[in-house]
């Protein structure tokens, strides 16, 4: 049986951890998986109860920045302690900080690559030494092809690569909360409810790369003509205050509302009309994923592998980002057409449980652990071809 460490610095139990433990009980037949994830100020709490509740062993690191030598030490201890045969890391610090354990403790290391989003200085700054650590790495993970081009401009040898799509358990939203509209509404004020008969929604961090301002702008048009019509996002983040001061000045802000976050959004996302992702960039996005699971039709920008999961235009509408018009015109088109609706609902379903299943992701990596010799002492060599398993759709 393979003994494989997933490495990562978690705040929150989101999309990313998600995929870890998803992937974790797809490969359980074969696979033994422990966890370990840096403090983050005892943030790392939320995944390493779920990791714990779900049967899996999660260790809490306890050294951290600065003490970044002691942390490694300690990762080559959890990997002697528990005979692991690959390191996976998720993330630029555990790249870093897992790329030197693995060395010490002689065995191959796997990064996960999933997108970068330059929102900030800081940011930039550990994504510019993500690129510099995927290089090192005996293999990189990329959840897109769109994210392995990036990954191979950064510099990281494209026999080294492969291509594993996100993945999601699909019954999450088999049975639909009949409650879960009137909850929905509930964010509205009540005397806007009677009049609000379809829902757009968006989730995400409020962020620079995600793209709210241009929904906003969108929206306003979309309104403009469709009064109707109420739009809320869930999520959080830096620019909630002056995306607020946008909703208020552009006068929407009966229609267009910043929710927070919310942990009923799987009982709440089949409720929604239509989903709209507006960003910049991706990797590959988990919530399209779930909104199409959920049935929800879409509309999103065509970056990153957005285009893997949409197809050419099979569940969703494609469109350029930053373009508010062209986005207003695709949310317009699709919420008042309900055949079209009805169409990308179906097949939205069928290519999720399709492609992009937790089994199919399994598949994938366990193609990856067959081509690492156990026992290596770094620097493996590289595979032959660039690698594409997981179902990735031609």
């Amino acid at each position: 049986m393979t003994s494989v460490l997933h490495l990562t610095s978690s705040r929150f139990f989101g999309g990313p951890e998600r995929q870890m433990l998803g992937l974790a009980r797809a490969l359980e037949s074969d696979t033994q998986t422990i966890f370990a994830s840096f403090s983050e100020d005892g943030l790392n709490r939320a995944f390493l109860d779920q990791v714990r509740q779900a049967g899996f062993l999660g260790n809490g690191l306890h050294n951290d920045t600065p003490h970044l030598i002691a942390a490694r030490n300690e990762i080559v201890g959890l990997v002697k302690k528990h005979g692991i045969d690959i390191l996976i890391c998720h993330g630029y610090k555990a790249g870093m900080v897992g790329w030197f354990a693995a060395r010490k403790a002689k065995i191959p290391v796997i990064a996960v690559s999933r997108g970068w989003t330059a929102e900030s200085r800081r940011v930039r700054m550990y994504e510019r030494l993500d690129r510099w650590m995927l290089r090192r790495m005996d293999r990189v993970v990329c959840v897109s092809r769109a994210q392995a081009d990036k990954v191979i401009h950064a510099g990281v040898r494209p026999e080294r690569i492969a291509v594993i799509h996100n993945a999601i358990h699909t019954e999450r939203f088999v049975e639909v909360d009949p409650g879960g509209r009137s909850r929905l509404l509930e964010y509205f004020a009540p005397a806007e409810r009677p009049a609000i008969h379809q829902v757009v929604g968006a989730a995400g961090r409020l962020s620079p790369e995600k793209g709210f301002d241009v929904l906003i702008d969108a929206a306003t048009e979309v309104l403009s003509r469709n009064p109707e019509v109420g739009f809320v996002v869930f999520g959080d983040g830096v620019l909630r205050d002056s995306l607020q001061s946008r909703i208020d000045r552009l006068d929407i802000k009966n229609r267009f509302l910043l929710a927070g976050f919310s942990d009923q959004l799987d009982d709440l996302m089949p409720h929604f009309s239509l989903f709209v992702q507006s960003s910049h960039t991706e990797g590959l996005p988990n919530v399209l994923l779930e909104a199409l699971s959920a049935g929800v039709p879409v509309i999103a920008t065509e970056v990153g592998g957005t285009r893997e999961i949409l197809g050419d235009n099979l569940a969703g509408r494609l469109v350029k980002p930053g373009d508010a018009r062209a986005l207003a015109r695709q949310i317009e088109n699709a919420i008042n057409d309900p055949h079209a609706k009805i169409q990308f609902s179906k097949l939205g379903r069928q290519i999720v449980s399709r492609e992009f299943s937790f089994e199919a992701q399994a598949s994938g990596y366990r193609d990856l652990f067959a081509e690492i010799p156990f026992g290596s002492e770094g620097g493996i060599p590289a595979a032959p071809l660039l690698s594409v398993p997981g179902g990735l759709r031609k």
